[in-house]
């Protein structure tokens, strides 16, 4: 199948950016080329709001060379959009006829109503958060949006940004004093608009100043999973991060892990943004965003013919993305879907391992996944399953989560799930830890009823009896590599209930039993 690319450029105060998209089997778009290049627009600005000269070869240079890198590209769909700098811009309809005559292009001036419509568009469509707070920091102005039940419900475009609130803490000025009047200036902006009042729901940072904050936490941090969308910090982290940052000369904030030469000059006016909204909403959690204003923009274009671009089961179609990607056996997911489901619905109806509706939610997503990794290698297949669910950005699902599904869906045995939890064995309790591994334990047993992927074991009846489980399998052809395996694998989940577990094959055919 021909291969499906679509483009953005997205012209920023700080940044423009270039980002190259090509579509999956999936539907969904895989980020192929990211183009950066720090073009400071918004100081280009003169008293009288006019885009200056050198301002304008600036941005009329950058996409030329951007037109060069898509040369190699044939595109289904291409957006060049422009945000507050050329929107305040008085001469922005001259720069539109400029962009049009000299590179060809129809450069979008995007509204302050659309900015923060787009941002909001890729957080519902990237994350399974159905309440929350946006915002997005830009060079010029702040984007803030208010959502609920994944349906946006107020927006506005606050006309400062981590740039233009540098004027609070310049180096002739005190910063202590600097960042007082600037924590007052954006509370009070804040304060304003009643729908950002005490919340009590995340607020979810988009853009590039969030995704520095975010990687200077976990370098701090030295935190052990890869990657920056859905990772969760509070409001301590945050404040813990302006104190850093603030106790640092020019030289040593250039030099921070996680930073961006380009940003150090105004990352420290974005975090206190982060901050006093948090504060303003009273925030029970701050969440990264990876998906933002340019992912928003394509969600639009790519869902135009549907009632609403927002997708139904962000989480859904991340799984149904792995399935794809990982070439795995659909019939065989489905089958042992119902036989885990099955058993979870049997032990639970006994009382065993107090097992509740959200474990078979997740037993639920690892069933989908169980040993991805064969993929890779069948011989470490575990590995590999717990290395690519534990470090691979999955939409909709939180890192703490991630992990989870990942011990789940790699289980193996006893040794090998405490040896991929110990980096991270203080982020559970005891209790959940065990119950990780019960889970575990049932999906590696019901995965070995259907061991040569033929749907052998049709059914099961499940009896107790003292300290047995008895369980009769019916079976509509042989038999023999599914009874080897369960009875290799039963010992797992033997420990997990305390409890033999007895099994009894019987061939529906013939009415034999084993």
């Amino acid at each position: 199948m021909q291969k499906r690319y679509y483009s953005i450029i997205d012209i920023g105060s700080n940044s423009m950016r270039l980002v190259i998209y090509v579509q999956q089997n999936s539907g969904r778009l895989h980020e192929v080329e990211n183009v950066k290049a720090v073009a400071r627009l918004r100081n280009y600005l003169d008293d009288d709001q006019m885009l200056t000269q050198v301002g304008i070869d600036i941005l009329i240079d950058t996409l030329k060379s951007f037109k060069e890198v898509l040369k190699t590209y044939q595109l289904t769909n291409f957006v060049c959009a422009a945000t507050a700098t050329i929107r305040q811009a008085e001469n922005k309809q001259d720069l539109k006829k400029m962009v049009k005559e000299q590179i060809g292009w129809e450069m979008w001036i995007l509204s302050e109503q659309k900015e923060a419509y787009y941002g909001y568009l890729a957080v519902v469509n990237s994350t399974s958060i159905t309440e929350g707070v946006t915002v997005d920091i830009g060079g010029g102005s702040t984007e803030v949006t208010y959502f609920k039940d994944r349906k946006l419900m107020e927006s506005y475009s606050f006309g400062f940004g981590a740039l233009t609130l540098k004027e609070f803490i310049s180096p002739e000025k005190s910063l202590e004093k600097g960042l007082a009047n600037m924590r007052e200036y954006i509370y009070g902006q804040f304060s304003t608009y009643s729908w950002l009042k005490d919340r009590n729901i995340p607020l979810i940072g988009i853009g590039g100043s969030a995704r520095n904050m975010a990687q200077i936490d976990q370098n701090m941090n030295k935190y052990p999973l890869a990657g920056l969308h859905q990772y969760k910090m509070n409001g301590s982290d945050i404040a813990k991060i302006s104190n850093y940052l603030s106790s640092l000369s020019w030289g040593e904030m250039q030099k921070v892990e996680g930073l961006s030469k380009d940003r150090s000059d105004s990352i420290l006016p974005a975090v206190e943004v982060f901050h006093c909204l948090f504060q303003t909403i009273q925030a029970d959690c701050f969440v990264l965003s990876r998906k933002g204003l340019r992912d928003g923009i394509f969600y639009e274009q790519l869902y135009q013919d549907h009632v609403t671009p927002i997708l139904p089961n962000v989480l859904e179609d991340s799984i149904q993305e792995l399935i794809n990607d990982y070439s795995l056996n659909v019939k065989q997911i489905s089958h042992v879907q119902y036989l885990t489901r099955k058993l979870f619905n049997n032990l639970q109806a006994k009382g065993m391992a107090s097992l509740t509706k959200q474990d078979w939610q997740m037993l639920e997503l690892a069933s989908n996944v169980f040993y991805l990794g064969d993929y890779i290698d069948s011989e470490s297949s575990s590995q590999h399953t717990f290395y690519l669910l534990a470090n691979r950005t999955i939409d909709g699902i939180m890192h703490v989560d991630r992990l989870k599904l990942a011990l789940v869906a790699s289980f193996k045995n006893k040794t090998i799930f405490k040896q991929f939890l110990a980096p991270f064995k203080h982020w559970f309790l005891k209790e959940e830890r065990k119950k990780l591994r019960m889970l575990g334990a049932m999906l590696k047993f019901t995965y070995s009823l259907d061991a040569t992927k033929r749907q052998v074991v049709q059914d099961f009846y499940l009896k107790v009896k003292g300290d047995t489980i008895h369980l009769t399998l019916h079976c509509n052809n042989d038999y023999m590599p599914e009874a080897y395996q369960a009875e290799k694998q039963k010992k797992h989940l033997e420990k997990m209930v305390h409890k033999h577990i007895e099994l009894t094959f019987t061939d529906i055919r013939y009415g034999v039993s084993h």
